[in-house]
């Protein structure tokens, strides 16, 4: 039975389109940020999308400063780094410009270079974030160049714990960016492997949020668009990056996901996170591999669900349509279909596929799978991924 209760939060103001990043100077001034730090990571730093923004700063005799020491997978080291320099400069704001990666380390710097205390006291449990000095966290501008995680529209950062080796999830309703600046033209750069890596990441957003247990129609119903938008663009925007018109439905479905799934994600995340943690392998393709082998886990209490989203998608023979669908788009994007044709030379001992189910079933994704994930049931995905049996 449907439990009526439930709490919703939609996100800020998105500034969508081709072009738009000209309006950088603009939403900085209506933000009120004087002098801000530019977080982006070092591989894009280096390509002209990077320079021609910084232009557009200079131009607008804006004062700024560049950080760019992140990691794919950020680690605590890049956030004290990043504070440094925020603090030293005296920035009153940031700009996180690029992928997940940019976007989450962009956020934490500036909401964690005025608190007091360590940012594993801010972690997403429980109210865990009124810890926090709200006065002191400084305004963010997201600018995604990758159409995948949708940080720019959301209330949190992933970090690792480079001690534990765990990622974090960091929580405040202030890290929620000021304005979102969604250019396309931004993101027709990126390689295929990212472009696919970053689509499959939005995908398992939207079907994850989708699949949570719990009541929240607007959630799914972003959630069932965005799988729509995956769908029929990510192949294209694949094939062929230049395409403006699948760049932008995909920015907008990564949105869309990240959006979606304050509803909840599931045991795709909470295996994806321990892996990458360990291996430092991409996110988002990490979700890829998992996702058909969490599908079939969760079948007995989703089947209906996926029955209708295949009916929207336009996709015939319900769960078992749906199913083929994402297979053949693995297949399309050449995602391996199992842990070791990701991570080259995988030798997985016993001890280390009990740590792994381990950290899985505590991570904070997990509780929002449709089916409970116990110890068991995380070895068990584990090692059908791990044998590409599904």
């Amino acid at each position: 039975m449907t439990t009526f209760f439930s709490k919703w939060n939609y996100p800020t103001t998105v500034r969508f389109g081709p072009g738009r990043i000209s309006e950088l100077p603009e939403v900085l001034a209506a933000a009120g940020i004087r002098r801000p730090l530019f977080v982006t990571d070092p591989g894009l730093a280096r390509l002209p999308v990077v320079a021609k923004t910084l232009k557009l700063l200079d131009a607008a005799k804006v004062p700024y400063g560049v950080f760019s020491d992140v990691k794919p997978n950020p680690v605590e080291s890049n956030l004290t780094a990043g504070i440094a320099v925020f603090k030293k400069s005296r920035h009153d704001g940031v700009i996180a410009f690029g992928g997940g990666s940019a976007l989450d380390l962009g956020k934490l710097i500036a909401f964690q270079a005025g608190q007091k205390r360590p940012v594993w006291d801010f972690e997403d449990v429980g109210d865990w974030w009124t810890r926090a000095d709200t006065d002191a966290i400084a305004p963010i501008i997201a600018v995604p160049t990758t159409a995948g995680t949708g940080s720019e529209v959301g209330r949190a950062a992933v970090i690792t714990n480079e001690a534990t080796h765990t990622k974090k999830v960091i929580f405040h309703p202030k890290m929620l960016p000021v304005t979102v600046i969604a250019d396309p033209e931004l993101t027709v750069g990126m390689p295929p492997f990212i472009t696919a890596g970053t689509g499959m990441d939005a995908l398992a957003h939207c079907l994850e949020a989708y699949c949570a247990p719990g009541y929240h129609p607007m959630a799914d119903g972003v959630a069932v668009e965005g799988i729509r938008l995956v769908l029929e663009n990510l192949p294209t925007a694949y094939a062929d990056g230049k395409d403006i018109a699948a760049r932008a439905n995909m920015m907008a479905a990564a949105a869309m996901g990240a959006t979606a799934f304050q509803k909840g994600l599931g045991a795709i995340h909470s295996l994806s996170h321990p892996i990458g943690a360990l291996y430092d392998t991409h996110h988002g393709m990490t979700n890829a591999v998992f996702m058909p082998y969490v599908l079939a886990f969760n079948r007995d209490v989703i089947e209906e669900r996926i029955a209708r989203l295949a009916a929207y998608c336009g996709i015939r023979g319900g769960y078992d349509g749906f199913f083929k669908t994402i297979l053949k788009l693995r297949r399309e994007l050449k995602t391996p279909h199992a842990l070791p044709g990701l991570i080259k030379g995988l030798d997985m001992d016993r001890k280390r596929k009990t740590l792994i189910a381990e950290m899985a079933v505590v991570d904070p994704t997990a509780g929002g799978n449709p089916v409970k994930l116990t110890k068991k049931a995380a070895l068990g995905l584990l090692e059908a991924a791990l044998a590409g049996e599904v």
